[in-house]
């Protein structure tokens, strides 16, 4: 199978001021990746007609998959539709299906009274000569077309609205099953090793060998976090059985040497390992914080069945609360860092 790169375009002035955080790029990246398909380049862009015409440009150099979020809305700086007819030069149709899911969402789901506006109306108005892709949650249906590079290559680009669980439902349930009937693509296998009290240029010292052993196809990433080195490995091939076989080769190679720092062999994060460890040992934890202002115990209570092993916490912001709270004597306290 042949390597499938793809480009992730996400529109909104929103995203470039720094108003919305790009959520939307990390999960279409995860999603594909488990697919086979390497997205090699993201770009995000404001509602600038032009912009948007460059970017699909530019980006078909790259990739033979495009997903563009966002700009499907009702509103007038909502521009993505009209400009994917210009560029597919095709023509917006009212599609009598998606009129009729909008007309559900409102009256059954959403329980408005009122009649559907010109501008609701308007949502079932779709490119002539794209495949629609269901919105099972939003007004805003996925759009997907098919057109060529420079080099004759077949591109498929999608659209889907910017709404994170509107585009995760569409991407998961219509646009993936499409993707790997379209494109194939290799197999992708990761392997993550936690480590925890050692700094990343150290542990690469320890690896120097095995970097050097591994064929062409694996690679070796280092994720440095606070406190943690996280060791990915990444196989791609078209023999599942072959590289998972390689794949723990390696991986046993790459555990034995940093053994008394790792902390998981897998991807969990410090208060899923810690929580861990609480339930195993059977015991318990409580937290009491200041600067962090209870961010420890939101962490630790994220996850389900935390109340087995977390007795509670004590956000002690000033002196007073300090000495009150938890009898601690501020007396020669001094801020950290003074």
């Amino acid at each position: 199978m042949s390597e499938i790169n793809a480009s992730v375009i996400t529109i909104g002035d929103e995203l470039l001021i720094g108003q919305t955080i790009d959520t939307n790029s990390a999960f279409i990246g995860q999603e594909l990746n488990k697919a086979g398909i390497w997205v090699k380049r993201r770009v995000a862009v404001g509602d600038v007609y032009e912009d948007i015409w460059n970017a699909l440009d530019e980006e078909k150099k790259y990739s033979r998959l495009i997903i563009l979020t966002g700009g499907l809305g009702p509103t007038a700086d909502d521009i993505t539709k009209p400009l994917l007819c210009d560029y597919f030069k095709t023509r917006l149709v009212r599609n009598e299906s998606v009129l009729a899911h909008i007309h559900h969402l409102f009256v059954n789901v959403y329980k408005r009274k009122a009649a559907l506006s010109d501008a609701n109306i308007r949502q079932a108005d779709l490119p002539e000569n794209c495949t629609i892709l269901h919105n099972e949650h939003g007004s805003a249906a996925g759009m997907w077309f098919e057109t060529e590079n420079e080099a004759g290559e077949k591109v498929v680009v999608i659209s889907m609205p910017g709404v994170p669980y509107e585009m995760k439902k569409i991407l998961v349930q219509e646009a993936l099953p499409r993707i790997s009937a379209y494109f194939g693509g290799d197999i992708v296998i990761h392997k993550v090793l936690s480590t925890f009290g050692m700094g990343e240029s150290m542990v690469a010292e320890k690896l120097v060998g095995l970097e050097s052993r591994l064929p062409s196809y694996i690679k070796l990433a280092y994720l440095p976090g606070y406190g943690m080195v996280k060791l990915r490995l990444t196989g791609r091939g078209n023999n599942r059985i072959k590289l998972e076989e390689e794949m723990n080769h390696f991986y046993q190679q790459l555990s034995a040497p940093l053994k008394d720092i790792t902390i998981a062999e897998n991807d969990d994060t410090l208060e899923m390992i810690i929580g861990q460890l609480l339930q195993q040992q059977q015991k318990k934890m409580a937290t009491a914080e200041s600067c962090t202002g209870g961010y420890i115990a939101h962490l630790i209570t994220s996850l389900p069945k935390s109340s087995s092993h977390f007795n509670g916490a004590a956000v002690t912001y000033n002196n007073e609360a300090k000495e009150n709270i938890l009898g601690y004597n501020t007396t020669h306290w001094r801020p950290w860092g003074q």
